[in-house]
């Protein structure tokens, strides 16, 4: 059955702090879940059924115009130290979006926003001065925990002062409100003026609750704060462990710290505080209020469950410098041939920031996050494409958008902002293409696909898995969220249909498991780092077979007789009618 609309209202429903691939919603109004659409509804919507589309030769001959040279060299200006690791806001920003508009120009792309190439937007950055410990008191008694080595805070409201004092921990488990599932973490719980402790991702032991190990937006951190948000709560703290976060705790430590980008505040619901604490100093002070994180755990996987309170106060404050800064999605136009399909478009995303320059770096340290495969490969893969489609003798169809957003690693800001100031209706998107990050480990025998399954762009992305020879694989780490972890998912919550690429895993010439052992060790040592940089040891021919694959499954888009459509019952297909709909 159709999934309500929560899900998708939820990225529109709180600001966002903190750098992660994710994004941060405002509120919109609760609506009932639709009917599931009938054949004739889809039929009347617009919708046909998808027939298989060709790969033109044409499209074959400009696909070799995408070389290992052009992307290496967009890495290395892109990733260089001039950028100062891109951070929104800054020179570096700047820097890169006159770089990407003047290389969307040469190529011949037609400005894309309403005043050229940057559909330009404001951010507030929010800088807190993090306390070094934190004191949690029960009876007489109290426990202090260590900044960054157990403990990161950030700000929830855009001002300069934000507190919470002597207020209540109360243990909400995965702190979800589901109603398609008959899941309500908190009950008739009050709690207003209270700290909530949140477990993080959300139930995956059973394949017919929360679709089992594949995570949904109820499990991204994102949704934890806002969820708490809507409670009146003061204040959230997420337990963080490797598995249920899907990176490690240095990663929130690099992605937490520094200035936290978020679009201008509305009257949405606001945390004072939102923090992670690691599993060992959540175990320590579980442990320490009478009760035990695996019971309180085990607990939580019921139906039944209800907030525990953990007889433990706390206060903290912050003192936040606040500032507005300006920065810019990249937008290029390459109008479509088709007199009446040129209105609609394909867009290909991928997003320009990264973290920036950490100033509070030890002299002689690397302080640059260079962001060489987050996301400047994802950026020249896309340049790649765009040039791929100027070498074509006839224009397709459709028109396509070159689309480089900003502030992704702030949660998803940038596409965020254009899904709401789109340059096209949403109804006439065909489909979006999004490349965040990239196979920097050589060609592969298989592609995985974030999103498998979800839409009938399943039979474009096997149609040129299948030129390539390669296996086309869903999502190879379902628990971790990536779909709801990158732009692709701002485009999914106005109805847009997307094909996110995955790096395969079984890369050619190596032992089976080589290449799952690579991306584990990225993870693991550069993602979010400043060592993310671009060395000798990378194989571009993994982003040249990557370029090709989303430069032919676009064209394939670009130019059959139909719209994508989502499948049916999927959390998104409702917004996808509603959006069609819209134009009649």
């Amino acid at each position: 059955m159709l999934r309500t609309l929560l899900i998708v209202a939820l990225l529109f429903t709180a600001g966002c702090n903190g750098r992660d691939d994710d994004e941060a919603p405002d509120t919109v109004p609760d609506r009932a879940p639709p009917a599931e659409p009938t054949a004739a509804a889809l039929h009347a919507a617009g919708v046909a059924p998808a027939r298989a589309t060709p790969i033109p030769p044409a499209a074959l001959t400009a696909a070799e115009a995408i070389s290992a040279e052009r992307i290496r060299t967009d890495v290395a200006e892109l990733a260089s130290d001039a950028y100062g690791g891109r951070e929104p806001g800054t020179a570096g920003d700047a820097k890169a979006r006159a770089y990407l508009a003047s290389r969307l120009q040469a190529l011949g792309y037609a400005p894309g926003a309403a005043d050229g190439y940057q559909q330009r937007f404001d951010l507030v950055s929010i800088t807190a001065a993090q306390p070094d410990t934190w004191p949690f008191r029960r009876g007489e008694e109290t426990r202090t925990f260590s900044q960054q080595e157990d403990f990161i805070v950030a700000s929830g409201a855009q001002r300069e002062r934000v507190a919470v004092e002597d207020a209540e921990l109360v243990f909400v488990g995965y702190g979800i409100q589901a109603p398609e599932y008959e899941w309500d973490d908190f009950g008739d719980a009050d709690l207003r003026g209270k700290v909530l402790v949140i477990l993080n991702n959300d139930p995956d032991w059973d394949p017919e609750l929360f679709e089992g190990e594949r995570r949904l937006y109820y499990g991204r951190w994102t949704y934890k704060y806002e969820s708490a948000a809507r409670q009146g709560a003061a204040g959230a703290i997420i337990i963080h462990t490797t598995p249920s976060a899907g990176y490690p705790w240095q990663v929130v430590e690099t992605s937490w710290s520094g200035p936290q980008f978020e679009l201008p505040q509305g009257d949405e619901p606001r945390l004072e505080v939102k923090a992670w604490l690691t599993e060992a100093a959540a175990r320590e002070l579980v442990s320490w209020s009478g009760h035990e994180l695996d019971e309180l755990v085990e607990a939580a996987k019921s139906r039944d469950f209800e907030p525990v309170p953990l007889n433990v106060t706390t206060g903290i404050a912050l003192e936040n410098r606040v500032e507005r800064t300006g920065t810019a999605n990249v937008l290029g136009l390459l109008e479509g041939s088709d007199p009446e399909l040129a209105n609609e478009v394909v867009i290909f995303t991928a997003h320009h920031d990264h973290l920036g320059t950490d100033a509070d770096a030890a002299a002689g340290e690397d302080a640059i996050y260079n962001g060489a495969l987050d996301n400047a490969a994802g950026v020249a893969e896309v340049l790649a494409i765009a040039e791929a489609f100027t070498r074509l003798p006839e224009r397709p169809r459709r028109s396509i958008l070159i689309n480089f957003v900003a502030a992704e690693e702030q949660g998803l800001l940038g596409s965020k902002y254009y899904a709401r100031h789109p340059t096209f209706p949403p109804g006439r998107i065909a489909a979006n293409l999004n490349f965040d990050g990239g196979a920097i480990w050589g060609e592969t025998e298989d592609i995985g696909f974030i999103g498998l399954g979800k839409s009938d762009l399943d039979q474009v992305a096997r149609t040129v898995a299948d030129h390539q020879e390669r296996a086309l694989e869903g999502d190879q780490d379902p628990s971790k969220g990536y779909y709801y972890r990158s732009d692709q998912f701002s485009f999914a919550a106005i109805g847009v249909p997307a094909i996110y690429p995955d790096a395969g895993r079984r890369v050619v010439g190596k032992p089976e498991g080589w290449g799952q052992a690579q991306m584990d060790e990225y993870t693991e040592r550069h993602y979010h780092q400043p060592s993310d940089e671009l060395t000798d040891a990378w194989d571009s021919s993994g982003l040249v077979q990557e370029a090709e694959f989303g430069f032919l499954a676009g064209m394939i888009i670009a130019n059959r007789d139909e719209m994508p459509r989502w499948s049916p019952g999927d959390e998104f297909e409702a917004e996808r009618l509603r959006a069609l709909q819209a134009l009649e």
